[in-house]
């Protein structure tokens, strides 16, 4: 039959977020008539087979059902954007003030608003965008694929390689391996010890059993007895799960829009966990809010009781509300985290997601695992011995054999370093490894820790081989292989194997144990309850030495005021000399099985103290990131492997690397190139270099509107008239805010780059209490000096200078503010500002001098200034100098003496 489109291809269904829910039964429906099916009767209604498609059919379905993606999942589109970008907390301020504007008739102040919130949004979008397109191209470099068996036409055979997820079809058959990402919804071709975890789609901590073999009594969708449900189905597997354990081969019967995870994705959570920059953006807003709720208000009040203009005094509160407002927040904040990204990239750390940046220097631990991160990743057989301690080849024969049957097991070839590390030993020392064959594997995982596989060694005979960590081989063994022969193991054996064991694992070595079991052959599959009744033939040992880099890298992060902490499964004697030898000192050691003992409040304690965690499992890490979370710490996490996802998930900021399961790949937030500590300790310096210079804006703009507030309020009290007119501190807010845009592209200070950076609110008002107040006694010099100088002028003139000359003393005063507030020095030939900083703030001094000469004068109420009042106005700059320049000495020294009180009490 001739392939026809099927209905519920990715091209068909329409997006998930739209208003049409209808799709997810039909997609049930649909699913369960695969579910129902005979798996010949599957396979010729996709018009495939377990050879796989041909590439020419592949790309042909390709462009009938469209990629493998989810709708909606990708970057937002231009309106999306700007959408969001409108509904930003500071815009919608400024809009509502707008409003009331044109409501009272200043139509020009409504103007003045509207082009500032269009150039805030327009930019916004712009720099996302940009982006956005930078993003993709790296993240293409770490893009996920998925095991595609195809063939090159129709009479090849089928070739097994790695594709991207986006490219997949239904018919397509794919391999499943521990760690993968199911890329489609699947039907089970094959499988061995295959279970999946499906919490993303379910809410089940624990993974869910898979096989291949149908049991026909139980249809999901089918309403009889024994139904299962839809994700109970033994057979099917759903995108979005995750392989915990085992490998499968299997069919694509729906992709993109029409699996059940792309019906259900309008329903499914985007949001992760509230990480550091999403508290710290919320508490700035929030005081930003805060003060403009106070002050607005006050100058409102003061005004009309002084002046008794009610409208002209609401226009002019309207006017400072927007002048409190920093409605380029958002554009400073993605134009310094999108530039520090491409920085990053340049060193080989890929920035998945913006906010990240920001949340790696504020990072103030780090998790890692110690393999490929302290160690080389190049792990080789160190030794391998039988139970009384002499080296023994016959128990490297039998783990090598365990590794190589596990390897080709369903023909996957699956080898982890330590299997190859096996064989590639077994090789060079000629162990033989043949003369068996292979009768079943019963895959290892996390839980067990252990593996076995069965071999059939004689006819009518098959050996179970067990490998493993010592102590879960050791609860299976009830016998002892001597030179004697094989004798019961007793208590006083385990005492004395287990101190034996951690001999070499206080020298570094990784030791599993090895055992066996002769029995007859049977028929049917073997499953983790065979494990028992095992004779321990030995032990092998493998070491991994540390890599060189990796004290001084450790080093580096502790100058950063990163503490490390280490996260593992292995033995605590082999990470505890792993760490010391990478210049941590591991302490007091906490395994996976106090973690369990301990309730919320005691783990946030053990995880304030320990260093090092040792026989931990995915959950044990991720409760360990959470505790520390818990406990006030802004957590970083660097794992590679599938027990590492979940810890990825709950940290600020998830750091992983290039070679990394797909899992750990999709759930970090921030991927290496290459797997060193030394990158991530430059990216953490990236992170603060960037947020410095958002810090500056804060600091810079809040402190400079705040102090002219305050000036407005002792004007309004003191003259006669307005002290501004509305539409002049619109402008001059406009002006000042593009103006200091730039300082995204600023140096900072090395001495600022020493310590976790991040919003900081209460910081942010002490800066702002003290150095605002400044701002104002120069305005106040400004305003005696501006009085008597425009005395002997009519009226309105002289109110039209003393507008003039205010406006250009704030636009000068805001232009060196910038340069006198970047940084803890003082500017100077050495310590000067980056070049878009100095044409931003020469661009600022050039309108403030030419404004009030120009055609737009009469517009904003301005007139020509005399050269005395120029003259004086330059006086107060420099008065304006020093206030800053005092203000900002005793500010850092304060700050200073509060930075080393907290250490203080800290370390006591």
């Amino acid at each position: 039959m001739a392939w026809a489109p099927d209905p519920f291809s990715a091209a068909a269904v329409p997006a998930p977020d739209g208003a049409d829910r209808s799709r997810l039964p039909q997609v049930r429906g649909r699913l369960a008539e695969y579910a129902s099916m005979p798996m010949l009767q599957v396979l010729r209604r996709l018009e495939t087979g377990p050879r796989g498609l041909t590439e020419e059919q592949a790309q042909t379905r390709l462009v009938r059902h469209g990629e493998n993606v989810i709708a909606g999942s990708g970057a937002p589109g231009r309106g999306a954007r700007l959408l969001r970008a409108a509904t930003n907390p500071f815009v919608l301020i400024l809009l509502a003030l707008g409003g009331v504007s044109a409501a009272l008739g200043a139509f020009g102040a409504a103007m003045v608003i509207s082009v500032m919130v269009l150039v805030s949004c327009w930019l916004q979008v712009r720099q996302e965008h940009g982006f956005d397109q930078v993003a993709a191209t790296l993240r293409a470099m770490v893009s996920t694929t998925v095991t595609v068996v195809r063939r090159a036409r129709a009479q090849a055979s089928p070739l097994a390689r790695e594709t991207p997820i986006d490219e997949l079809v239904p018919g397509d058959v794919v391999n499943l391996a521990p760690g993968d990402m199911v890329p489609a919804d699947l039907r089970l071709l094959r499988s061995v010890g295959l279970s999946l975890d499906q919490a993303v789609l379910t809410g089940e901590s624990l993974p869910v059993a898979k096989r291949a073999a149908p049991d026909e009594a139980a249809v999901p969708g089918s309403g009889g007895e024994g139904d299962l449900g839809t994700f109970d189905c033994p057979w099917l597997c759903f995108m979005g799960s995750t392989v915990a354990t085992g490998t499968g081969t299997a069919v694509v019967v729906a992709t993109g829009a029409s699996t059940y995870f792309g019906a259900m994705h309008a329903r499914l959570p985007a949001r992760r966990a509230e990480t550091a920059f999403d508290r710290g953006v919320k508490g700035v807003s929030r005081a930003l809010i805060g003060l403009m709720l106070v002050c607005v208000p006050l100058v409102f009040v003061v005004n009309a009781a002084v002046h008794g203009l009610r409208s002209a005094a609401l226009w002019f509160a309207i006017s400072v509300a927007v002048g409190l407002t920093p409605e380029m927040l958002p554009v400073m904040v993605s134009t310094a985290l999108a530039r520090g990204a491409k920085v990053s990239a340049r060193r080989k750390v890929i920035i998945k997601r913006l906010p990240a940046l920001h949340n790696l220097g504020a990072v103030d631990v780090l998790c890692v695992d110690k393999t490929g991160t302290l160690t080389r990743d190049r792990i080789a057989v160190d030794c391998h011995f039988d139970p009384e301690g002499h080296p023994d080849p016959e128990v490297l024969r039998w783990a090598a054999l365990n590794s190589m049957w596990a390897a080709q097991d369903d023909g996957a070839m699956l080898v982890n370093e330590l299997d190859e590390a096996l064989l590639t030993h077994a090789e060079h020392e000629g162990v033989p490894l043949d003369g068996c064959s292979g009768g079943g594997v019963i895959p290892f995982d996390p839980v067990r820790r252990r593996g076995s596989v069965v071999v059939r060694t004689g006819l009518g005979t098959e050996t179970l081989i067990t490998k493993g960590a010592v102590e879960q081989v050791l609860d299976c063994c009830t016998r002892l292989r001597t030179r004697h022969g094989d004798v019961p193991l007793t208590e006083a054996d385990r005492d004395r194997l287990r101190a034996l064991t951690d001999r070499h694992a206080a020298d570094g070595v990784r030791v599993l144990a090895v055992a066996v079991a002769d029995q007859p052959i049977r028929i049917g599959g073997y499953r983790p309850a065979d494990e028992q009744d095992l004779t321990l033939v030995g032990f092998v040992g493998f070491r991994d030495h540390p890599r060189s880099s990796a004290a001084a890298a450790i080093a580096a992060l502790a100058e950063r005021g990163v503490a490390v902490k280490v996260l593992t499964g292995d033995h605590p004697l082999v990470a505890a000399r792993i760490c010391r030898d990478a210049g941590i000192d591991p302490g007091r050691i906490v395994l996976g099985e106090d973690i369990t003992a301990s309730g919320d409040a005691e783990l946030r304690e053990l995880a304030e103290r320990a260093t090092v965690f040792a026989r931990v499992d995915p959950e044990q890490k991720a409760r360990i990131v959470r505790a520390l979370r818990a406990d006030g710490h802004t957590v970083g996490f660097l794992g590679d492997g599938v027990n590492d996802a979940m810890a990825l998930r709950d940290a600020d900021v998830g750091i992983t690397v290039e070679s990394a399961v797909g899992i750990a790949r999709e759930s970090a937030d921030v991927v290496l190139l290459h797997g060193d500590l030394d990158a991530v300790a430059e990216a953490v310096t990236d992170g603060r270099r960037t947020f410095g210079n958002i810090a500056k804006y804060l600091e810079i703009t809040i402190s400079s509107n705040f102090g002219n507030v305050l000036s407005m309020l002792a004007a309004s009290v003191m003259l006669p008239f307005l002290p501004m007119l509305p539409m002049q501190i619109l402008v001059q807010n406009l002006c000042f805010d593009l103006c200091l845009l730039p300082l995204a592209f600023d140096h900072v200070d090395p001495r600022t780059l020493r310590r976790p950076r991040t919003f900081e609110p209460a910081r942010l008002t002490r800066f702002v209490l003290l150095l605002g107040p400044m701002n104002t006694l120069a305005d106040l010099t400004a305003f005696m000096i501006l009085l008597h100088s425009t005395g002997s002028h009519p009226a309105p003139v002289a109110q039209a200078l003393f507008h003039t000359g205010w406006f250009v003393e704030n636009l000068l005063t805001q232009a060196v503010a910038v340069h006198l507030l970047r940084g803890p020095r003082l500017p100077s030939l050495r310590d000067h500002a980056a070049l878009p900083v100095l044409l931003g703030t020469l661009a600022l001094t050039a309108i403030a001098a030419a404004l009030p000469y120009s055609p737009l004068a009469p517009v904003l109420g301005m007139a020509a200034l005399p050269g005395t009042s120029i003259l004086l106005l330059l006086l107060v700059l420099v008065l304006y100098c020093v206030l800053i320049s005092a203000a900002k000495a005793r500010w850092h020294r304060t700050t200073s003496l509060r930075r080393q009180d907290v250490a203080e009490a800290h370390g006591a």
